[in-house]
């Protein structure tokens, strides 16, 4: 909770899912992103990210790119 009495949300449980035309993509939560500590300010277009993962960790890393 943060000094104002706010609840601060730093995880959510989101997913990933295949279109059926092909194109994967990851689902995040609206009250994680909207969260004001969100490291990254998404606006009303696409935001371009870097997506990657170590081989074997079971972690992805998502940056704005």
């Amino acid at each position: 909770m943060s000094n104002w009495g706010l609840v601060l949300v730093s995880q959510a449980r989101g997913s990933i899912f295949r279109r059926t035309d092909g194109k994967y993509f990851i689902y995040l939560p609206t009250r994680l992103v909207e969260d004001t500590a969100f490291p990254l300010k998404i606006g009303k277009k696409a935001t371009k990210i870097w997506i990657r993962f170590k081989p074997g960790d079971k972690k992805l890393t998502i940056e704005k790119g």
